[in-house]
């Protein structure tokens, strides 16, 4: 019984919280219990599910919920102390720190590695990195912390970014600021997207703080076809696609031919989206069937039919971030088009970067930036931008998702050096003699990509007219095709269970 409860209360690095676990779905299941009889009243509800948040960022990051309880309070009374100050130097000063103390938090978990090298490499040092939180820890609670290690707390990037959009958005007028550090806690850590987005405006989830709980039927069927769907493509699709193509390529690109390192890079890019998404589906169907509406963060990126579009389609809540918050500041396309490119262009960089902390991100970040430059000079002088025509169209998203997958070696790879050995294979190792055999071999892992891509791609009615048919169908009807697509997600179950790719950012 003791060690049912230490299972259940304490952290276990190897058992991180997650969706894909089955303990997520017994806390999911006691939360839906007791909220069933708290939901009327708004204000225990939101403490309620505030204090399950912090217990779930508690099973996924351990001690880090403290940052997150630290950036909670620091957030809350910068935004009241902006609201409520007369001058506007108090205001700035407000936005200013918020905005200090986030990036400064962000930057000492995410970046200390990447300077510390870059500035060793550069000046021919040897500066050690040391872990200054663990050590005053250490001295002044006696903690054993490692103190040559900075871990990185799961999600940072995403609540920092959306605690400094609420401040911003206080100081700018847009939203006025919570009454209640409960509240406002809830807002910050609401668990079911608190690790992997989508990054929630202030402007679009505080007002539903102060709502009555709603859901109806249509929601309802909504929300669980959300849920298996996101399952369905984590772990039939991505899973399986990771453990026996793309890491083992991405590991070793030497010891691979060109054509399996090429195979593996379409195999990454159908991952990477079905991973993703996959997450925030479930997000959204969870955080939907407690009665809270989280915006759309995809829309068929491999649709897109040029670099542009794919990021109005691709990590919506990120994209429109960076926009407003980053793009336009610098001053958008509004200083003529050299600053608008060069505009563009720092965007993408600190977009790479966000994502990780090492080159390879940077030149990921720098060839989206470039593509999105070409792009703007191409619509000007293409005599076939304004085409309907469906070849040209066809041409306009084949070029757009083969550019897109170029990108993400570099995403992917480990190192530099991987990325070049990858590129290398393909152009001077790619042994054309093999490829039946190689399709022979990885027959059940190209059928599967074969089904990613081929449901990512049908016409947009089709998918729609599927989601309609799940909400309209009896609830009996329902239950069996829920069965139906676990068992099927159970035949492709493995005991390695794959964490969610952006966890890591």
């Amino acid at each position: 019984m003791s060690q049912i409860l230490v299972d259940i209360f304490l952290f276990n690095p190897e058992k991180p919280l997650i969706f894909t676990r089955f303990f997520f779905w017994g806390f999911y299941f006691v939360v839906l219990l007791i909220y069933s009889g708290i939901y009327k009243q708004r204000a225990v509800r939101n403490a309620f599910l505030f204090a399950v948040s912090i217990f779930f960022y508690w099973k996924t990051s351990g001690l880090f919920f403290l940052i997150l309880i630290f950036s909670t309070a620091s957030d809350f009374y910068l935004g009241n102390l902006i609201h409520s100050s007369k001058k506007r130097g108090w205001k700035k000063f407000g936005v200013i720190m918020s905005v200090f103390v986030n990036l400064f938090m962000l930057s000492y978990f995410k970046y200390t590695y990447l300077f510390v090298d870059t500035v060793n490499s550069l000046f021919l040092l040897d500066i050690e990195v040391v872990n200054h939180m663990a050590l005053w820890s250490n001295r002044l609670a006696g903690t054993h912390f490692d103190v040559s290690m900075i871990l990185l707390p799961v999600g940072i990037s995403f609540f920092t970014f959306q605690t400094i959009s609420y401040t911003v958005d206080v100081y700018r007028g847009k939203v006025d600021p919570v009454k209640h550090i409960l509240d406002f806690g809830f807002y910050v850590s609401f668990f079911p997207q608190l690790v992997a987005g989508p990054i929630v405006r202030a402007s679009e989830f505080i007002p539903q703080l102060y709502k009555r709980y709603s859901l109806s039927y249509q929601e309802f069927g909504f929300a669980l076809f959300l849920i298996l769907k996101g399952l369905f493509k984590k772990l039939f699709i991505g899973d399986y696609i990771a453990l026996n193509l793309v890491d083992r390529v991405f590991a070793n690109p030497t010891g691979y031919s060109g054509f399996e390192n090429l195979t593996a890079l379409f195999g990454y890019s159908l991952q990477v989206y079905v991973d993703f998404s996959g997450y925030t589906d479930i997000a959204i169907g969870v955080a939907l069937l407690l009665g809270f509406r989280l915006p759309k963060n995809f829309n068929s990126p491999y649709k897109a039919t040029s670099v542009g579009n794919f990021w109005k389609r691709w990590h919506i809540s990120l994209s429109s971030w960076l926009k407003d918050y980053l793009y336009i500041p610098l001053g958008g396309n509004r200083k003529g088009r050299i600053m608008t490119d060069v505009n563009l262009m720092i965007t993408m960089l600190l977009g790479g970067l966000w994502h990780g902390a090492s080159w390879q991100f940077l030149v990921w970040g720098g060839l989206n930036g470039v593509g999105l430059v070409v792009y703007k000079l191409w619509k000007r002088i293409s005599p076939y931008e304004k085409s309907k025509h469906w070849a040209v169209r066809f041409w306009k998203i084949f070029n757009t998702f083969l550019f897109i997958t170029f990108t993400r070696i570099w995403f992917r790879s480990e190192s530099m050096d991987k990325a070049n050995q990858l590129i290398h294979q393909v152009v001077h190792e790619f042994h054309t003699s093999i490829i039946p055999e190689v399709f022979w071999s990885y027959r059940l892992v190209f059928g599967v990509m074969a089904l990613g891509y081929f449901t990512h791609w049908v016409p947009e009615r089709w998918k729609q007219n599927l989601l309609n048919g799940f909400i309209r169908s009896p609830l009996w009807a329902k239950v069996i095709i829920t069965v139906l697509v676990i068992f099927a997600i159970y035949q492709s179950w493995s005991s390695d269970l794959q964490p969610f790719i952006y966890f890591q950012f």
